[in-house]
């Protein structure tokens, strides 16, 4: 495994049926098999990061954001490093004079903007725990996290004032102070005050602390910077401490990554941020843009207007979730579909082309440059014209669109892997290798990694062929803990090494594929296991599939589905197929049932499924899986006990039908 390093041995199975076998430990091979990155002097904490760069580049753009003139937005508007400092030392003279210091808890709720950053600053430079607030969990999980960390100030974006509200008077016990991100009405003011709570527009909030200068205080290393709430699939939320450690070793290991793959971040680069600060993956992402000294502009907040954001600011480096690739390339290839016959030839020729040169080891720029220019450029254009890298985690990435994507924008695409509890990257793909398509690459520097065998799933670590088991990860990047719950934190920390729940499959070079999640496995009424996420991964590239949930359970003797079939491809079908209406009364069409079925059923037996593992009836649901209904994480992981309430009518009547 030529990208890895063995820093451990195997272990076999404990005789008294105890800790079950685990293959042997690997760095990456790329950062020298290293277990932590060179100390930087004056670089301790996140405090730090962002401070050095303030001294190394004070005048560069750090912040953008569109002006709205006349109710249109125009172009970027910028604050450099050094301005937002002064307005960070500001903010947070006003936090201390509220009576919070050290080790106090700071909530920050709302959609990302330079008013985010600022307060995480000020909660970095004064040793605060800053508190994320989820922007996408309703009323309940921002009352549960207020009480839980015991939130004492909280900086909430205008529009989310009024669900902060509805956390009173249970957050009152801790909460004593709310900031606005812009002003605050009238009304709101006087529910406020009359809890015995103190709130702020931000330009009132600026002038609080005075001429105060309060002196920031020593940070520890491994003291805790933020206090991450994981949504999770089942149960209240759990709160991921996260050490200043975790943060600086992460930053450290996606560098050295970079450098390795002679693609460096430069203070040039612009970053488009838009996915949840509150999560792991982006906050992490911006602290790599502001230690190069590079530029993050914010998108106005509504997904309809990301792509007119991204090509008025154009980002040098796009960082997505599957769901919104997906919709790229579905977009993309609805275009090509209906371009007309030359447009559509031309493309499938350059395609071809371009993708046989890459799995040959060329380049990506250097596959088909004259395709590039006449072809997908246009594609390059879509995305602002200047992205040279697009970086896909959070969750799985099917093959084909990684593949399309990779040959057709004309920048590298890479599927990262990790966790909140890793501090998000672990694992990361290698630029221009077509041969880890469909995998997240190997470990980044300073991660070492085991498979650790799951007997009752079939999984082997120590197997010669395909070594298979629940990835394991340790290292500086891991977490601290979960904040008041030693018992969850000890079920998952064994030894120093965390278990994340996630199957994998090292591949003969080193690089790590997904392959299952070790909960989401059932028994059939006949006694067969079903692991049902493999199969939803397997059925997910049915074309005209964009999301799908199997379900089955030890009562019943084979699976059914819930479809959220492509609204394009279904209404294709339907026209060529005499069956009239609109999208929701397509899907409950019988025939349209029939064929999606039937496709399911070829997909299932072009990958040699097993005849119990094919679907038997389906559901076609026209609204797409959502948070709303609290259906999915706001990663897009499927919430199953969720998703099984919500259903359980369509679930029943189903099964009913094949009896």
């Amino acid at each position: 495994m030529r990208h890895l390093v063995q820093v451990g041995e195997a272990r076999e199975a404990a005789a008294d049926g105890g800790a079950p076998s685990a293959g042997p430990a690997y760095r990456c091979a790329a950062g020298g098999g290293a277990a932590s990155p060179p100390v930087v002097p004056g670089l301790e904490c996140c405090w730090d990061i962002f401070r050095l760069t303030v001294e190394k580049c004070p005048g560069n753009r750090m912040l953008g954001r569109r002006e709205i003139v006349d109710g249109k937005a125009g172009e970027y508007t910028w604050v450099t490093y050094k301005e937002v400092y002064d307005t960070v030392i500001k903010v947070g003279a006003s936090i201390r004079s509220r009576g919070v210091g050290k080790g106090g808890r700071c909530g920050i709720y709302g959609a990302n903007c330079s008013e985010w950053v600022i307060s995480m600053q000020a909660c970095n430079a004064h040793g605060i725990y800053c508190v994320p607030l989820y922007d996408t969990l309703g009323a309940g999980a921002v009352e549960f996290i207020l009480c839980h960390a015991e939130v004492e100030i909280a900086f909430v974006e205008e529009k989310k004032i009024g669900e902060v509200l509805k956390t009173f008077p249970n957050a009152t016990k801790y909460l004593k102070t709310i900031v606005s991100f812009g002003k605050v009405n009238p009304e709101h003011k006087e529910k406020v005050e009359q809890n015995g709570l103190s709130i702020y527009s931000w330009e009132e909030f600026l002038q609080l602390g005075g001429e105060e200068k309060y002196e920031l205080p020593t940070k520890e290393n491994d003291g805790i910077c933020t206090i991450m709430y994981t949504s999770g699939t089942t149960g209240d939320p759990k709160g991921v401490l996260i050490s200043n450690k975790s943060i600086i070793t992460i930053v450290s290991a996606v560098n050295e990554f970079l450098k390795n793959s002679n693609e460096q971040l430069h203070e040039d680069d612009v970053y488009i941020s838009y996915l949840p600060l509150a999560h792991i993956f982006d906050r992490v992402i911006e602290e790599v843009f502001i230690h190069h000294g590079a530029s993050i502009g914010f998108w106005r907040g509504d997904v309809k207007l990301l792509v007119e954001d991204i090509g008025e600011l154009k980002p040098t480096v796009f960082c997505a979730v599957p769901r919104v690739l997906d919709r790229i390339y579905g977009g993309l290839q609805n275009k090509v579909s209906t371009g007309g016959f030359l447009k559509k030839t031309l493309f499938n020729v350059a395609y071809k082309y371009k993708q046989g040169n890459m799995m040959k080891g060329s380049k990506h720029e250097e596959a088909a440059a004259i395709f590039d220019k006449l072809v997908f450029t246009k594609v390059k254009r879509g995305l602002g014209g200047r992205v040279r890298l697009i970086l896909s985690g959070a969750a799985p990435l099917s093959n084909h669109v990684e593949e399309y994507l990779r040959v057709v924008t004309c920048s590298l695409v890479l599927q990262g892997y990790g966790l909140t509890e890793t501090c998000a990257g672990s694992f990361v793909s290698l630029p221009n290798n077509m041969s880890m398509l469909g995998t997240v690459g190997p470990p980044v520097p300073y991660v070492e990694v085991r498979l650790e065998s799951v007997p009752e799933m079939g999984y082997d670590a120590l197997s010669k062929e395909s070594p298979r088991g629940e990835i394991c990860i340790r290292g500086d990047t891991l977490f601290s803990g979960y904040y008041k719950r030693d018992d969850l934190t000890k079920e998952v920390l064994v030894d120093g090494w965390f278990h994340t729940g996630d199957i994998g499959e090292w591949q003969p070079d080193g690089s790590m594929k997904i392959i299952d999640r070790k909960k989401n496995i059932f028994k059939l009424s006949q006694g067969e296991y079903v692991a049902v996420e493999n199969l939803e991964n397997i059925f997910g590239q049915t074309p005209g599939v964009d999301s799908i949930w199997v379900y089955g359970n030890s009562f019943e003797s084979c699976l059914v589905a819930v479809i959220n079939p492509n609204k394009q491809a279904l209404e294709r079908w339907a026209e060529s197929n005499g069956v009239t209406g609109d999208f929701a009364s397509i899907c409950e069409d019988p025939k349209a049932k029939e064929f999606v079925l039937g496709e399911l059923t070829k997909t299932g037996k072009e990958k040699k499924l097993k005849g119990f593992e094919l679907i038997r009836a389906v559901h076609l649901e026209p609204v797409p899986f959502d948070m709303d209904r609290d259906l999915i994480t706001p990663t897009y992981k499927k919430k199953r006990p969720q998703l099984l309430k919500y259903y359980q009518n369509v679930i029943d009547s189903m099964y009913n039908s094949m009896k």
